[in-house]
């Protein structure tokens, strides 16, 4: 498209519903045609094809996106462009290319022009285009196929579910070798699998990454319901958010282990105790992220998370309000602060936020992991569980290695931290009973 049709382009789509009537009144019938089967202006950015010298382009995104919309707009320019081009369509298997890929609302005979339309040759499973092109469908649960045929180019669907992932891959790597440039476009809800990795290892590699919500041709009451409902939940963070949720090896946390582990807020006459877990910063004027997570005991040997309150970038005071305000909120009966950095510093910070603050100093004289694998052990033993899904803090615990490792965000597991102080005060420590705080 010429500079000056993008700038028109640009101004129709910048016109109110009056303003866009009134000049496609004024257009010629063949103009209305073009613009209203035009995709190149009207695409959101994470469906826009980036620049560069790249071999594989991922589009990582969750449900509803724009993905395949993306994958069939890509295949036909790329068809328009190069006549008697060879193009691979590859799904997880030859039904899902077929449903998906090709005749699906988004697939690529209905996105063509209509002066353009393709030819669907269903018992060969080729796409032809008018330019001579041809596009054949190939499932991944038969990667052999894949062995001998050249491309010029590949769109792959669903990668992620991919169940002969990696011999599949490979065998349509190896043929992606005709003409000057040949690409592969990936198009995938992202799954913990190592196919993943594999491809977001590769040279050449580029990524796009994006969330159900930003879609805006989606009902935005809808996308409200489902982040209501699954937004916060690994399943959400991954279908909604495509984010790759990955287990860490020799984590002592896993994803499934916490999934399995989600509860109800229990009332509050069932909250035996409550204490919040304190991991401040190291040092006075440390702006660090300060740990602070509030666990009730529910029962003789059964403990719940209530809430993740932790704060970053806050000074001293910032962070001692914070947890006052958590344990005043959850009617807390102790707060459990490491002092190790700190000492009594520690302390006189709390208090000087709430003069009421009950605070038990403890020390850290073992490793982080070494504190938090007995707390590892509790989840397994069903022992704990989240009321609700706090993904910071999961995301941490799922960063703490056996090896005594870190492997999660951020420089240290702050979070975490103090999830294993209040638990650990909770089930593994001293259980006499305390006077419940008074907030006066």
């Amino acid at each position: 498209m010429t500079g000056g049709r993008s700038e028109a382009l640009a101004q129709f789509i910048s016109l109110d519903e009056p303003g866009q009537r009134m000049v496609l009144g004024r257009m010629p019938p063949h103009f209305k045609l073009e613009l209203s089967e035009r995709w190149h202006g009207f695409e959101h950015g994470g469906q826009r094809m980036p620049g560069g010298d790249w071999r594989v382009w991922l589009i990582r995104a969750g449900r509803g996106f724009g993905k395949t919309r993306a994958g069939a707009e890509w295949v036909s320019e790329f068809a328009r462009l190069n006549p008697d081009a060879h193009i691979a369509l590859v799904g997880a298997t030859s039904e899902d290319a077929r449903r998906v890929m090709v005749e699906g609302r988004s697939g690529l005979l209905n996105v063509a022009r209509s002066w353009e339309r393709p030819r669907w040759k269903k018992g060969a499973g080729e796409v032809h285009f008018p330019s001579g092109a041809v596009a054949t469908v190939y499932s991944s649960e038969t990667p052999d196929v894949l062995r001998g045929p050249e491309h010029h180019a590949a769109w792959c669907d669903e990668l992620a579910k991919w169940r002969q992932a990696k011999p599949a891959w490979d065998n349509l790597i190896f043929g992606l070798r005709l003409g000057s440039n040949p690409r592969a476009v990936v198009t995938t809800t992202p799954r913990s699998v190592p196919i993943m990795r594999q491809v977001m290892a590769m040279k050449r590699f580029v990524e796009t990454r994006g969330a159900t919500r930003d879609n805006p041709h989606l009902d935005g009451d809808v996308i409200a319901d489902l982040e209501a409902e699954y937004g916060a939940s690994n399943f959400g963070r991954q279908e909604l958010s495509g984010e790759l949720i990955d287990d860490v090896e020799g984590a002592l946390w896993g994803r499934a282990l916490l999934e399995a582990r989600r509860c109800a807020v229990p009332e509050v006459k069932d909250r035996r105790r409550v204490v919040v877990g304190v991991d401040p910063p190291a040092g006075a004027g440390a702006g660090d992220a300060c740990g602070i997570v509030v666990a009730a005991l529910t029962g003789p040997d059964r403990a719940v998370v209530l809430a993740d309150c932790s704060v970053a970038g806050e000074g001293p005071a910032g962070w001692a309000r914070a947890v006052a305000r958590a344990a005043r909120e959850w009617g807390a009966d102790r707060v459990i602060a490491e002092v190790n950095q700190g000492g009594a510093m520690v302390e006189n910070v709390l208090r000087a936020a709430d003069a009421v603050l009950p605070v038990k100093r403890v020390h850290a004289s073992r490793s982080k992991t070494e504190r938090a694998e007995p707390v590892a052990t509790l989840y397994e033993t069903d022992k704990v569980r989240h009321a609700g899904c706090f993904p910071e803090l999961e995301d941490q615990l799922c960063g703490l290695l056996v090896n005594g490792g870190y492997a999660g965000p951020g420089r240290s597991p702050d979070r975490a931290d103090a999830a294993v102080w209040a638990l650990g005060e909770l089930l593994l420590g001293p259980r006499r009973a305390t006077a419940r705080v008074r907030w006066l």
